[in-house]
Order: C-alpha cells, then sequence, then structure tokens
C-alpha cells in the first residue's frame, strides 16, 4: 500500500472558521465540499457534511511501521450549528483524529463543548486550533493567544485530551494581513499527530454513505467512508433501507480510479439501476451484514454535561452512523460489579431503575458501593423499525431542548450487543429479560388466633389475588418470621402462621378476647400495634406477573 488514507474531523461551532481552515489546508475538493450546497451559499454556513484532502510524507517517527511513503488526509468539515448535531455525530464516527476549531474571540461555546464530548467517544486523539488570531491585536497577540491557552487548557483538564496540542491559526485571515496565519505551523504539529490507523481489509463490507448523486451515462454515485472490510470492482453490495443488492460498476478515491478500497478509504462507488433520490445517505454492506431492529439493549455510559435527569419510558433521539430516530428508553443495572467490565447477559437477574444513573458523581460522594450499579444497561425500543450494524456504536440525545440554552444535549452512549428483529419481541424476546422491582407492602396484625397464627388486615386491597402471595414470607416487626397462608373473609385479610412461634412479649401485646376489648387497646395503646412487612420482587417483562421473594 503506497498511500495510507487518514480521516481527519474538523468540528467546532457554527462560524468558528472550520471550511475556511479546510480550504487552507486541503488540494483536492470533492463533489461536496466547502459549501457547494446551493443552501450553504445562500446561508454562509456549512449545512452538510464537506470533504477535501491533501498529501503528506510519512512522518520520521512512523517510517519503521509501513511501507507506505505518504497519507492522504482526508478533511471531514461538519457542520457547527445547533440544528445540525445529527449530522455532526454521524460525521465524527469516520473519523480517526479530530481537530477541534474554538474561535479566538468567543472561546469555548455550546457547540464546541458538545463536539469535545463527541471526540471523547469517537476518537482518542485530538489537536486544538485557535481560529481567527487576526481578529488579535498585533501588539498584544502573543500575550491574548497565551491567556486562550491557558483558559482552553483548563476546560480540557478532566477530559481524555487534557494533553492536547493547541495551535493559533487565521485561515481566512482579513485585508490587513496577506496570507494565512500558522497554517504551516499547524501541518508540521499535523505530522507528530499522525498515527498508523487499524486498517483490515478482511470481515464484511460496511460502508458509511454520506452523499448520493446521479450521473448521466454512468450509474448512481455513493460517497463515503468504508467503515469495515473492503470492496472492489464487480462485487455485490446490499442498500439494506431499500431492501435491493447491485453490482460496483466503478470506484474512484478522489477522483482517481482505483479497483479495491479498504476500510478507512474514502471512496465513489457508482452503481446502476438505482434512484439517487431513494437513498440520500445511510449504510450500505455486503449481502446480510444490517439487521431490522425493533428494539436493543446496550451497556451505556452517561455523559456527565447533560444535567437533565434521564428517566424510564422517556423518548430519546438515538443516533447510529447517518440514521437518527426516536426511541423510548428503559434502564436496568448490576449491583455489586466494580466498573464497566460485565457485558449483557439473559441469565443475570437486573434491577429496575426509575432514571440512569451519574455513577462517577454518586461513586465520588458515596462510601458505599454496593447502593451503586456497577454496569448500568438501556433498553431501546425504537419508533419505527430500522437497519443496524450489530455492537454498532450508538449517541442518544435530547434534541428537542432549545438550541439557544447553554446546555449539551448529549445524555448516554453505548453500542447495541442485542437485536430484536420481530415486532412481536414485546411477547416473544423481553420475557427472557430479567429486570426486577422490589417492592414492599405493610400490614397490621388485627388479632391473635394463636401462638402460631394471627389474622393480618390492610397487606392487600380487597380486589387482591391473594393466592399469588399465599406462601411467601413475611416479617413481624417484633422480629418474628411468618408465612401467608391464605386470605381470610372477603375483605383483604389474611392468616399469616408463625412457625417459630410467637414471642410472649408479643402475644402479650395481642392478646384480646372480645372485639370491645380489642377496639379499646388500639385506641388507648396504638404503640403497641405489630406491623407485618412483606417483601417481594416482581419481573417486568414477565407475563405471567409471578412473584418471587
Amino acid at each position: 500500500m503506497d498511500v495510507i488514507n487518514f480521516n481527519i474531523g474538523i468540528l467546532g461551532h457554527v462560524d468558528s472558521g472550520k471550511t475556511s481552515l479546510s480550504k487552507a489546508l486541503s488540494t483536492i475538493g470533492s463533489t461536496a465540499s466547502f459549501d457547494k450546497n446551493p443552501q450553504s451559499v445562500e446561508r454562509g454556513i456549512t449545512l452538510d457534511l464537506g470533504f477535501s484532502s491533501f498529501f503528506m510524507d510519512v512522518p520520521g517517527h512512523l517510517r519503521s511501521q509501513t511501507a507506505a511513503s505518504k497519507f492522504q488526509i482526508t478533511v471531514v468539515d461538519c457542520p457547527g450549528h445547533a440544528s445540525l448535531i445529527k449530522t455532526i455525530i454521524g460525521g465524527a464516527q469516520i473519523i480517526d483524529a479530530m481537530v477541534l476549531v474554538i474561535d479566538a474571540i468567543k472561546g469555548f461555546q455550546t457547540q464546541t463543548a458538545e463536539c469535545l464530548v463527541i471526540g471523547e467517544i469517537t476518537c482518542d486523539k485530538m489537536l486544538i486550533v485557535i481560529n481567527k488570531v487576526d481578529l488579535y491585536p498585533k501588539d498584544k497577540r502573543s500575550l491574548m493567544i497565551e491567556k486562550m491557552k491557558k483558559k482552553i487548557s483548563l476546560t480540557l483538564q478532566k477530559t481524555k485530551f487534557k494533553d492536547a496540542l493547541i495551535v493559533p491559526v487565521s485561515a481566512k485571515p482579513n485585508e490587513n494581513e496577506n496570507d494565512p496565519i500558522g497554517i504551516n505551523e499547524l501541518l508540521e504539529e499535523m505530522k507528530n499527530f499522525l498515527f498508523i490507523p487499524k486498517r483490515l481489509g478482511n470481515g464484511p463490507f460496511i460502508m458509511a454513505v454520506d452523499h448520493c448523486f446521479s450521473l448521466k451515462g454512468q450509474g448512481t454515485v455513493m460517497t463515503g467512508t468504508i467503515l469495515s472490510g473492503s470492496v472492489a470492482l464487480g462485487d455485490t453490495i446490499e442498500v439494506p433501507t431499500l431492501q435491493v443488492t447491485k453490482k460496483v460498476k466503478t470506484i474512484q478515491m478522489f477522483k482517481k480510479p482505483v479497483e479495491k478500497a479498504i476500510q478507512g478509504d474514502r471512496i465513489g462507488m457508482c452503481v446502476t439501476q438505482l434512484e439517487a433520490k431513494s437513498f440520500e445517505r445511510g449504510i450500505v454492506t455486503s449481502t446480510g451484514v444490517a439487521v431490522l431492529a425493533y428494539a436493543g439493549i446496550m451497556k451505556v455510559k452517561r455523559i456527565p454535561y447533560y444535567k437533565q435527569e434521564i428517566r424510564t419510558n422517556s423518548k430519546m433521539h438515538v443516533t447510529m452512523g447517518h440514521d437518527t430516530c426516536m426511541a423510548t428508553v428503559s434502564f436496568f443495572g448490576l449491583y455489586g460489579a466494580k466498573g464497566m467490565e460485565e457485558s449483557f447477559d439473559y441469565d443475570k437477574e437486573y434491577v429496575h431503575q426509575n432514571h440512569l444513573l451519574d455513577t462517577v458523581k454518586l461513586r465520588a460522594d458515596e462510601s458505599n458501593d454496593t447502593a451503586i450499579p456497577g454496569t448500568q444497561f438501556c433498553l431501546l425500543e425504537f419508533e419505527k423499525p430500522l437497519f443496524v450494524i450489530p455492537n454498532s456504536l450508538t449517541i442518544t440525545s435530547k434534541f428537542d431542548t432549545d438550541i439557544h440554552t447553554n446546555t449539551c444535549r448529549l445524555a448516554f452512549y453505548g453500542r447495541l450487543s442485542e437485536i430484536f428483529h420481530s415486532d412481536q419481541y414485546r411477547t416473544k424476546e423481553l420475557p427472557k429479560l430479567k429486570v426486577y422491582k422490589t417492592k414492599q407492602k405493610e400490614g397490621v396484625i388485627e388479632r391473635l388466633v394463636n401462638e402460631q397464627e394471627v389474622i393480618v388486615k390492610d397487606l392487600f386491597k380487597k380486589e387482591t389475588n391473594v393466592d399469588l402471595f399465599t406462601g411467601l414470607k413475611v416479617k413481624l416487626s417484633t422480629g418474628e418470621d411468618g408465612l401467608i397462608e391464605g386470605s381470610f373473609g372477603k375483605s383483604g385479610k389474611v392468616k399469616v402462621r408463625v412457625p417459630g412461634c410467637l414471642s410472649s412479649d408479643t402475644q402479650a401485646k395481642l392478646k384480646t378476647t372480645k372485639k370491645k376489648e380489642k377496639v379499646e387497646l388500639e385506641t388507648e395503646a396504638k404503640n403497641e400495634v405489630v406491623n407485618v412487612y412483606l417483601n417481594f420482587k416482581r419481573f417486568s417483562y414477565d407475563q405471567r406477573k409471578k412473584i418471587l421473594q
């Protein structure tokens, strides 16, 4: 392989100068680069992913690791406007590393922070660019740059990018400056920043398509980045959402024909007899790789910058690759496990959670780790079925939050490990899921029958089917253990047997021979009432509603 393709995402807040930086760096533009979209020109902002590239010699520290002589740096210019966050997430999932662009005057802004979060989830290396430094007065420029660097470094301290290099530039300087500032320095830092990315030609072919258009006389071109495997001329590929297969007619990499492309490469792939308008973006694969999902389970990690409560049964936006849909979320946890190492297992029992917990914060505040789940999972029930790749990165957000509020909308993320393929999953699949709720009922002993039997009221309602609870253990407030033997009458009262016999003290509190005496006892000595507690658990998805202890 003579050339290694390396994908760098350019992310940042709207108007921070990302597209200008992409232009200053790149020598080759694609059909979707530098805001060629007419709406982008009209509005003056990037509305979609843009792609361009430039070449760079393999730096000295990497020459012993590869036979290639050059890197082709593919620049993925992501939009910065808050309303386009879904597009940003899709773009970030195809990159090897990231450049975060920060406005020299405005510093960190809301979408800058969201882009930082996306970077933490999707990649391991980041380079920071302070853009528009030409707006600093020349006599104070160095001082102001250092001040901004310190602010940025402070913000990065609690992230995995705390040691990221910060480079000041001006990609499109004002009329008082002749040439871009700091671009050569940025390119030098990029050489040190580069690494040999993992590229495997085996495995299933998966490509994230971001643009699709017709080419007169040739067919339909799908442009995108190969996420897995390889593709060659004549291969059969599948468009899962259309349920069609097509043969690959031609392949190009930045306008140069190639016979084969592998993981990490950005290509244009031409097929015939496919209506371009029917498939704007999404996943194309080798046959049978993508599966239809009605719901799924994933181990999740909460994003600490999301400050709202994330409740079970709430609706969230779920993004996988370039696809976003609504889903109902339900949470459950595995307690006693340390860290996030536990994978989902149908044989394990999980505790139902009313909301997703911030376990990192809880561990910092609490000394008792057993009260905090070691691992948290989420059941995602999609509003409409969609084609997914098993184990694909899934980012869950709340996009209907007001974009003008200074708040992170990205809530939690994980990888979809279990997928439910049938629309009957609630009756066929979910009953296998052992998620339980613990419950407690409280009653009071109405009267003593003998030293081993009492009558209990208020434990159940009149309409409760007591047969479901017969044989379950109860605990008396005086310490004895009992068993529910069955109902007593039709008002919800039950008989409770105490195998070990009631203590003499308990019997003394309860002993009464006449109804009048009992009423007087309850009126004059309410503190002598003996309570009965029933603790049990019920599995949330068990259709039989079986009660267990």
